[in-house]
């Protein structure tokens, strides 16, 4: 019987999941590896020289670089700067790599965009889980590839394979299927920092079950509440005995030039206002008109789905506005999915629904354009 159910989850996902994720993931693909040929051949006919280097680097810029250079020389000869990018991806493209015939950097493009489809269909199934309703579940499944910071899904970055981890936490989770849950939860926490967030709503679905659960389950729920930090000391662990300094990979994220000192959140908000005004109105000033969106829709997920939806996207928001530097902002945000579904909650009306589509269709178009000439930063 259980092979037999396990044969119809597998099915169901094959045809009606992957089915509506299919059509805007190519989309976004489209748009994106279109908008990088276009800035190219910008770039050659107004006769410039001298590209971008991530114009150069084109699906393999930003951290992407990072990745690839990890994923075929490893950590050691690479700068100590490396050691804040988590293992789990580029560990995966390297082995990846050996199938593809050494191929790394095709490996890891493989796996961030094949990661992509699957978180698409993924959040597809989690949301109309909550909320009954296909429209929803398939608007969720749009956004979550044609939103501008999804760009990144189509470059070699290891938030597809976060998003894949998170949602089927979540998954598990929410049916209190905590055994299952555990492994997932490890290699979030070793595939990227924020996978350290999953404690919080892992912890609230943990707390909601407690009182009815037996003390196997209540064993178990508490297993997955702290596998996400299992995950992540392992890795620090590792850095320990390469560097002699576990938290470098946290305290490497200080830099002026990265995230920054810590800040209080209210103040950088504030300044990000300032600078929308200012000569940074294409950096630092994008993010004010992300950050006011971000919190519009945390107070949507507080009011129409579970705690934990809201919780988990709160702090990941409140996490990234403690960063003097706000580069990335739109991409931590994202990193927590819940987000997403709220914009399928917010646009029922089918005319907020296509204005919405259009709307991120062109903005990642406009962020891609941004971030391959180098005046974005992914």
């Amino acid at each position: 019987m259980t092979g037999a159910l396990r044969r119809v989850g597998a099915s169901r996902f094959l045809q009606e999941d992957l089915r509506a994720a299919v059509v805007p993931w190519v989309l976004a693909r489209i748009l994106v590896v279109g908008t990088l040929a276009v800035s190219r051949q910008v770039f050659e006919e107004l006769g410039r020289t001298g590209r971008s280097l991530p114009l150069a680097q084109g699906l393999l810029s930003w951290d992407a670089a990072w990745y690839r250079a990890i994923a075929e020389h490893g950590y050691g000869s690479l700068p100590r700067e490396a050691f804040r990018f988590f293992p789990l991806y580029p560990l995966l493209g390297r082995w990846t790599g050996v199938v593809l015939l050494d191929h790394t950097a095709a490996a890891l493009l493989l796996l961030a965009n094949a990661g992509g489809l699957v978180f698409a269909a993924l959040l597809y199934r989690l949301t109309l889980r909550e909320t009954a309703d296909a429209a929803t579940a398939r608007r969720a499944a749009w956004f979550a590839t044609l939103l501008p910071p999804a760009m990144v899904l189509v470059l070699g970055y290891a938030e597809s394979l976060a998003l894949c981890l998170g949602v089927g936490l979540f998954l598990l989770m929410r049916s209190r299927r905590w055994l299952p849950a555990i492994p997932l939860g490890v290699l979030a926490g070793l595939c990227r920092p924020v996978g350290l967030l999953l404690v919080v709503p892992t912890a609230i679905e943990a707390l909601r079950g407690w009182l009815s659960a037996s003390t196997r389950e209540r064993a178990a729920s508490l297993a997955a509440v702290g596998s996400p930090v299992v995950g992540t000391g392992l890795y620090l662990a590792w850095v320990g005995s390469q560097t002699d300094d576990p938290l470098l990979p946290f305290s490497i994220q200080s830099r002026p030039k990265l995230r920054g000192s810590l800040v209080d959140p209210v103040s950088r908000s504030v300044d990000a206002v300032g600078d929308l005004f200012g000569t940074e109105r294409f950096g630092s000033g994008l993010h004010i008109v992300w950050i006011v969106l971000c919190a519009a829709l945390v107070v949507v997920l507080a009011r129409q789905l579970a705690a934990s939806y809201a919780a988990y996207a709160a702090a990941a928001v409140l996490l990234a506005l403690t960063a003097s530097n706000l580069d990335s902002f739109e991409r931590y945000a994202m990193s927590t999915f819940p987000l997403v579904i709220g914009v399928a909650l917010v646009t029922k009306r089918p005319a907020m629904e296509r204005a919405g589509l259009v709307l991120a269709s062109g903005g990642l178009v406009a962020y891609a354009t941004l971030a391959f000439y180098g005046r974005y930063v992914p």
